[in-house]
């Protein structure tokens, strides 16, 4: 066949798919498109030029050695159901795009380890994708019997602009959305489309050449069998060999997972969760398919050319070899579909991680904050376009300088071993929450560059040097460091060595590191989010630990810059709605901080929205106790809203609330008796002294001086007015204690409320010249009873000015909003809470040892009814501790 019909059949083919994109594209709903069918072929992606070529050449020169990298996959696909569905449910409420996004997201958006990913998966992937440049340019001479030209120049080269044309198809259908967390409709239909071409020309190839050039399988073998090294093609080594089988079943079992094309099309093209059902056994059933007719064709193709031909294109030059260039042809198609599922999810995948892991946030981030969004639109699709282009054409000059020296099995194998670096920060991550950001960097870096040494370094000397002076005899002559025998362990591949090797130490520095080196608070949360994912999935955007003041307006700004006003608008109205918060919302929380790091994420990656968000919002720092007490509280309001399953349970629970109602009642009653014995004694003193002064001015005559009688007739008005509050408090006390006091919940603004309980209490601190400040002057509102907060708000302002003193004293009020809490704090300069008084000091009628001298005016009941008003709003009170001087007494609100 000529070059012109060949090219001519390959834009054709390449016409249908771009058509075939397009109407999956403009059908996002449809069956066709959203069904498992699709979703299960799409992830047989996996199956490349390497696996419908190169396992050919395996199978005829090693025999079953091919096997393994199948068998990985197999064996993780039981465990998709657990493993994937976590990855791919955190993925889906995140908004992760690739998974450096993933990988730097567990670790608390470490903007270092996101790049350091991505350029592990470039290395891992550029060869890769030179792997297919090179099945397809050998397999287009091939098939155009051009084998005897050798292009000098790139012009000359049909790999070139084949390499050009997957390019153009990749960057159209993969930079329509600056949001890479969106589904690829189009690609996913192809690439579906693709698994199904390859695998039916790959099976029409191998019945033809089983049961039409030869009488079946037990012909070829009877044939086979009788050649020279047949028992090595059908048996397997001693142990050694086992362990070659052991470490490429791990290798491949963890590409399945962690190759960006892998994870594109399992995890961010994930539809339903539930098509994991069909998946689990499809994909397998695919696999096995694929791999039916592989021996018998590597050993047919053996008994016809024997050593003579590159076994690896056995499927072309058998049918070649009996005349029929139209099975060659489909046979050709089938390669070249395998070529274009891999090079578009590869690129697509990469273009986004190089973007939102490498260019924008180490390049880019301060241009775009100042720029328009469509301009940042704009740049975003361009920066993707360029690339993919660049990674493509990369790929083709690594071809150039290196693939024709190397099987389409070492260049995979090489891949493989790279990207399995990623695995114990991927894979641990998910299962253990002391992972550090630390460790994982360390233990990529580490084993990455053991795999350079072991497996990257030898062959690109030998290319360059053209000797293998370097792995027969190690770094300065050392035997012990000798690339493929590292240490004397010479039993094992080149490829198991050096991933045997730099897994180890990997797993070793992540674990040390992670054990010795402490993460921050944002690490740690996250971890727990990834690790603990079932139960946090409710939470949604609560579940981000977070404390400081930040403002609508400046995140709203920040997130046009690149979503445009109307995406922007629409979208803090429904989280506004879904909250039940007010539109006008001034102050912003850990939720909307959360939400809208994740809005960011898809368009720039989670490492740039950190710092964008970050750049607009004070945060203050929060230890790893809070966090952990944060979020365990946050799990325990979920569970506590469970319904009860089993009736046993519900009896045990029963059992248990009678036991502790019993107990209550026995301290009920005896704090009654307390009760009655401590308000007869507080009513007893004002009374006595009403009386003593009463009596005083009946039995003086008339000529008592005026200033004496007036000061009696102080006395009675002061002890009246505190005989009215302690009957007050009692009263209040009282329905609290029993439950019969009824809040009355309403939205209200908490900074009216300060404003008024200050204005409430001024004259008094006006009378003691204390100065009193309303430092948060931005409006909230929440749902509280406003009177019982008023009432709150007034007793601890009355404290902070009856320890003030005169001229000298001044009280702050401020509030600050943290995980569904608002935080409401007085803080006086005052003489301070002692610390053994601590716990007790909301305790009724409760008075501090130090204060017998002189007895400060109160019934010693209003910090108690401040406390039972907070905990009837589900909040708590406390009064800080290690304050050098005065006191600080905070109490919260919880809001929805």
């Amino acid at each position: 066949m000529s070059n012109y019909a060949l090219v001519a059949i390959i834009i054709v083919y390449l016409a249908v798919l771009f058509y075939i994109a397009f109407l999956a594209e403009k059908k996002k709903q449809s069956k066709w498109v959203n069904n498992p069918y699709v979703y299960t072929l799409s992830l047989a992606v996996y199956c490349s030029a390497w696996t419908y070529y190169g396992s050919i050449g395996i199978a005829a020169n090693t025999g079953v050695n091919f096997l393994p990298i199948y068998l990985g996959p197999i064996i993780a696909a039981p465990l998709w159901i657990v493993v994937l569905r976590k990855i791919i449910r955190i993925s889906k409420q995140h908004k992760i795009s690739s998974i450096a996004d993933f990988i730097s997201l567990r670790y608390g958006n470490n903007r270092f380890l996101g790049a350091l990913v991505t350029v592990v998966c470039l290395f891992a992937t550029l060869p890769y994708i030179s792997l297919q440049l090179k099945a397809v340019s050998e397999t287009f001479e091939i098939i155009s019997d051009d084998t005897s030209y050798i292009s000098t120049t790139v012009i000359d080269d049909s790999t070139f602009y084949v390499a050009l044309l997957l390019a153009i198809f990749a960057t159209f259908f993969g930079t329509q959305n600056t949001d890479a967390s969106e589904k690829h409709k189009g690609i996913v239909a192809t690439v579906a489309l693709e698994s199904v071409l390859k695998l039916v020309f790959f099976l029409v190839i191998g019945a033809y050449i089983t049961f039409y050039l030869f009488d079946g399988t037990s012909d070829i073998y009877d044939k086979i069998s009788k050649t020279e090294n047949f028992e090595q093609l059908v048996t397997l080594g001693g142990v050694e060999e086992g362990f070659n089988w052991f470490f490429m079943i791990a290798l491949s079992f963890m590409a399945i997972f962690l190759l960006p094309r892998q994870f594109q099309v399992s995890v961010l093209e994930n539809n339903r969760e539930k098509h994991l059902k069909k998946a689990i056994w499809l994909f397998p059933l695919y696999l096995l398919l694929f791999n039916i007719f592989v021996v018998f064709i590597a050993w047919a193709g053996k008994l016809t050319f024997g050593d003579t031909q590159n076994a690896e294109y056995y499927t072309l030059l058998l049918p070649l070899k009996h005349g029929n260039s139209f099975l060659a042809t489909l046979v050709f198609l089938g390669g070249f579909s395998a070529v274009i599922s891999m090079v578009i999810v590869s690129t697509l995948a990469l273009s986004t991680m190089v973007s939102n892991n490498l260019i924008i946030p180490y390049g880019f981030l301060d241009k775009f904050i100042k720029n328009q969004p469509e301009r940042n639109s704009k740049y975003i699709k361009n920066i993707r376009r360029i690339s993919i282009f660049t990674i493509i054409i990369t790929a083709y000059f690594f071809y150039v300088s290196f693939s024709k020296e190397l099987s389409l099995y070492a260049i995979g194998l090489i891949s493989f071993v790279i990207i399995s670096q990623l695995a114990p920060s991927f894979f641990i991550g998910l299962f253990w929450n002391r992972g550090s950001s630390k460790a994982a960097i360390t233990g990529i870096i580490v084993g990455f560059c053991i795999v350079f040494y072991t497996l990257v370094l030898p062959f690109t000397l030998q290319a360059y040097t053209g000797t293998d002076n370097f792995t027969q005899h190690g770094f300065l002559g050392v035997s012990a460091l000798k690339p493929h025998a590292l240490l004397g362990i010479d039993f094992l591949s080149a490829p198991a060595h050096a991933f045997f090797w730099s897994i180890l130490f990997n797993v070793l520095c992540y674990l040390t590191f992670s054990l010795t080196t402490k993460g921050n608070y944002r690490e740690r949360n996250y971890a727990e989010m990834f690790v603990d994912s079932k139960n946090f999935s409710t939470l949604q955007d609560s579940a981000l630990v977070w404390k400081g003041e930040a403002f609508v307006g400046d995140i709203k700004n920040v997130l046009v810059r690149f979503l445009g006003e109307k995406r922007v608008t629409r979208a803090l109205h429904i989280f506004f709605t879904k909250y039940k918060l007010p539109q006008d919302t001034q102050l912003a929380d850990a939720r909307l901080i959360n939400f809208s790091e994740k809005l960011l994420t898809g368009s720039i990656g989670s490492a740039s929205a950190k710092i964008l968000i970050a750049s607009v919002v004070k945060e203050e720092q929060i230890s790893l106790v809070e966090v952990l007490k944060i979020l365990e509280e946050s799990k325990e309001n979920i569970v506590s809203n469970r319904v009860l399953t089993e009736k046993s349970n519900q009896l045990t629970q029963l059992s248990l609330k009678l036991k502790d109602a019993n107990q209550e009642l026995i301290l009920k009653d005896k704090q009654k008796d307390e009760f009655l014995d401590t308000v007869a004694h507080e009513l007893k003193t004002p009374i006595t002294g009403i009386r003593a002064a009463t009596e005083l001015l009946m039995d003086e005559d008339d000529d008592m001086p005026k200033e004496v009688k007036a000061q009696f007739l102080k006395n009675i008005l002061q002890d009246s007015d505190r005989l009215g509050r302690l009957i007050n408090n009692i009263l209040d006390f009282e329905k609290l204690e029993t439950g019969r006091l009824n809040l009355d919940f309403a939205y209200n603004d908490i900074q009216k409320t300060i404003t008024k309980a200050i204005s409430s209490i001024s004259q008094i601190a006006a009378n003691k010249e204390v100065k009193i400040i309303n430092k948060n002057v931005h409006a909230f509102k929440t749902n509280y009873d406003e009177d019982r907060i008023l009432q709150v708000l007034t007793n601890l302002l009355s404290n902070a000015i009856k320890f003030c003193n005169p001229k000298t004293g001044k009280i702050i009020v401020d509030y600050k909003l943290g995980n569904e809490r608002i935080e409401i704090s007085v803080t006086d300069n005052g003489k301070g809470i002692p610390e053994e008084d601590h716990h007790y000091i909301f305790d009724k009628f409760y008075q501090s040892k130090h204060q017998n001298t002189i007895k400060p005016q109160g019934s010693g009941l209003g910090l108690a009814i401040t406390k039972q008003i907070v905990e009837k709003h589900n909040g708590k009170i406390w009064a800080k501790k290690g304050i050098k001087s005065g006191a600080t007494l905070v109490f919260t609100i919880p809001f929805k």
